[in-house]
């Protein structure tokens, strides 16, 4: 959900992007380009685009042409369109930010190896570590055991993830029960619409569970840009390898805390920093004085690795490996030893050697996965008991956090509480939400090491919320500084719920200027529910009755007809049903191209505003989709789309047809 780009592009992924400002300004090029030579083609880009920033002043002319020939040899006498020419210069941004050494947005940890930038060079050792993880962990799924176990020298790995479904199901093995899997299309053979389908539930989904999506669409994988599947893949093999670094699922991690007063430290990190904290940890009993600070040149020598894995299985060990002067022997004989405690998996010698962060990182979250070392002690599981149950809290805190990932902000955010605090990606989002109203002359970019700056942020942070009308009583910015939770939230969700509205509005052609409101979602939501036929009624966004999913499968079911399979949905009577239906809803939301970052114990709990966002994010998929594909789903639904024949119990309120509300928010 990005700022005011509806009105310029009609592609979602385009949508997410840019900012408004962005857009005009390459609309602008545009315009000029083509009033230039009449006709504009693919071919004529490379030399047009040496006016464009960054493309021009990194890229040789010769090597715009080399590139947009080997991408784009197929249509090279095409006519360009204005989002055709926002795909080209990506690309080719990328290209020129690949060759000048720097980063992509939003670069974590797995994000800066070169299989996640636009190189069409790839690591076949990540590959072929990858696809033996793929091998290990869906072997026996009933659906892709007859395409197992894929040959990790060829490259039917991204022949296999042409049609979506692998990546579905390794996300599921990432965070199990992310996507419901009757909603992705598992048809031997798919057609292009039920291919594109996947393609969209994979990335929304991807991106609810903490990835970076940025410069990744559905084309990508139709064409099989390798480069980009084999970085989605290790970033969703990474959560799922780093997933229990946390108090929660390992609480023994309280060890590597001194007293009560790390805890909370140890709690904001990011897994990868706990997995050093870990491994330091146990480094430090054997007398290493070196610190590792990451997964790259700090463990090249292989002592760190030797010395860790003889703390952890010295039953194991090889008194000559710190002796051997061979860096790849020594590599070679590390490896051996987590052979002979039952762990190596992911990478070679050579990637030892060479730092491959990828993959280094990969094979000390097997070690930790594997053996950790850590004692469980009565103190520290008592301690964990004292602590607050702070489940909606931390529920809200990843919802946020996601969202505001997936804008491409500058810097990937772990934490809220702790990465909001200097007030810089705030204003980032900020600048996404609303373009212009940020003061970047008077904002501090990090690293800020004076606190005042932090608090001259966040005042700043503070200021426009009030701006832009967020009910901000009695905040200051010192109250985000020092990482004040209940009103970071609280800011967060106006920030989000002001982002839908305003995205809302630009779409909503009747408004003639005027806000939407919560009330206009609810009026649409239950409008579109009655024209399909049903009865069913949502007098809220925390009407209890809501908790069934009954009512946003028949909204879903209302906005696109072929969406909900009504055979696979249950009653709704039982919280086992309940969920069902919950998981059943967000998949199918997310596969029509919502995205949308709640959990189903959002709806079956009836989270106020979780509900709002969802409904709203089926209103504004609804209304981006083209005038005549609203007037197919107009018909389909007068023809009956009704499923009053599969589920009894679907109509909540008999009385809802004698208050008659107008629709008034589509197009």
């Amino acid at each position: 959900m990005s700022g005011y780009v509806g009105v310029l592009v009609s592609d979602p992924w385009l949508q997410n992007q840019f900012t408004q400002v962005e857009l005009r300004s390459l609309k602008t090029h545009f315009m000029s380009m083509r009033r230039e030579s009449g006709k504009l083609t693919v071919a004529d880009l490379a030399s047009k685009m040496s006016r464009v920033k960054v493309i021009g002043e990194n890229l040789k002319e010769e090597e715009r042409v080399a590139f947009i020939q080997d991408v784009y040899h197929n249509i090279l006498q095409d006519e360009v369109d204005f989002e055709l020419f926002l795909k080209v210069y990506l690309k080719l941004q990328a290209h020129a930010n690949a060759r000048t050494g720097s980063n992509a947005k939003n670069s974590s940890a797995f994000l800066k190896a070169a299989t996640t930038t636009l190189l069409h060079t790839i690591s076949e050792s990540e590959k072929a570590s990858y696809a033996a993880h793929i091998n290990n962990y869906l072997a026996e799924d009933e659906f892709l055991k007859k395409y197992l176990p894929v040959d990790p020298s060829s490259n039917d790995l991204f022949e296999l993830a042409k049609d979506g479904v692998l990546l579905c199901k390794l996300i599921n093995v990432a965070v199990p029960g992310t996507i419901d899997e009757r909603a992705i299309n598992t048809k031997r053979v798919l057609n292009p619409w039920e291919r594109n389908e996947n393609h969209t539930l994979c990335l929304n989904s991807a991106k609810a569970i903490g990835c970076t999506v940025v410069n990744i669409g559905t084309q990508d994988f139709i064409e099989g840009r390798r480069h980009l599947v084999l970085g989605l893949i290790s970033q969703i093999i990474k959560i799922q390898l780093l997933a229990d670094l946390n108090l929660k699922k390992t609480p023994q991690l309280l060890q590597l805390v001194d007293d009560s007063k790390d805890v909370e430290e140890l709690m904001s990190l990011p897994p990868e920093k706990i997995l050093l904290r870990w491994m330091n940890f146990h480094l430090k009993k054997t007398g290493y004085k070196k610190i590792v600070t990451n997964f790259s040149s700090d463990i090249k020598d292989g002592e760190a690795y030797a010395n860790l894995l003889n703390v952890l299985a010295p039953e194991h060990s090889n008194p000559s490996t710190l002796n051997v002067k061979n860096l790849l022997e020594r590599a070679r004989l590390i490896l051996e030893h987590a052979d002979r405690m039952g762990c190596r998996r992911y990478l070679t010698p050579k990637d030892i050697v060479e730092g491959s962060p990828n993959l280094n990182l990969a094979f000390v979250a097997h070690i930790f996965q594997h053996r950790n070392g850590l004692q469980t002690q009565t103190k520290q599981i008592s301690f964990l008991e004292t602590l607050p149950d702070d489940t909606q809290i931390s529920r809200e805190e990843r919802a946020f956090r996601f969202w505001i990932n997936s804008l491409g902000n500058s810097t990937y955010i772990d934490n809220v509480f702790e990465d909001l605090r200097n007030g810089w990606v705030l204003l980032e989002t900020l600048d996404k939400v609303s373009p212009g109203i940020v003061n970047w002359k008077i904002a501090n970019k990090p690293p800020i090491k004076l606190p005042f700056r932090k608090v001259e942020n966040c005042n700043q942070v503070v200021k426009i919320g009030k701006q832009l009308k967020f009910s901000l009583v009695n905040i200051a910015g010192n109250d985000i500084v020092q990482g004040n939770k209940k009103l970071i939230l609280a800011y967060l969700w106006q920030l989000m719920r002001c982002n839908i509205l305003q995205l809302l509005k630009i779409l909503r052609n009747h408004s003639h200027g005027k806000e939407i409101t919560d009330a206009d979602i609810l009026e649409w939501a239950n409008s579109k529910v009655r024209t399909s036929g049903s009865q069913s009624r949502m007098f809220s966004f925390k009407d209890k009755s809501l908790s069934d999913g009954i009512f946003f499968l028949e909204l879903l079911s209302a906005v696109q007809p072929r969406s909900v399979n009504w055979s696979l949905v249950t009653k709704g009577e039982t919280d086992e049903e309940k969920k069902m239906n919950a998981t059943y809803i967000i998949s199918i939301a997310r596969k029509l191209g919502c995205s949308i970052f709640l959990l189903p114990e959002d709806i079956t709990e009836v989270n106020q505003k979780m509900i709002l966002t969802l409904t709203a994010s089926i209103m504004y998929w609804f209304m981006k989709q083209p005038v005549e594909e609203k007037a197919s789903v107009s018909s389909d639904s007068e023809n009956g789309s009704s499923h009053s024949e599969t589920i009894s119990n679907s109509t909540s309120d008999d009385s809802a047809s004698d208050s008659s509300i107008e629709e008034t928010g589509n197009v």
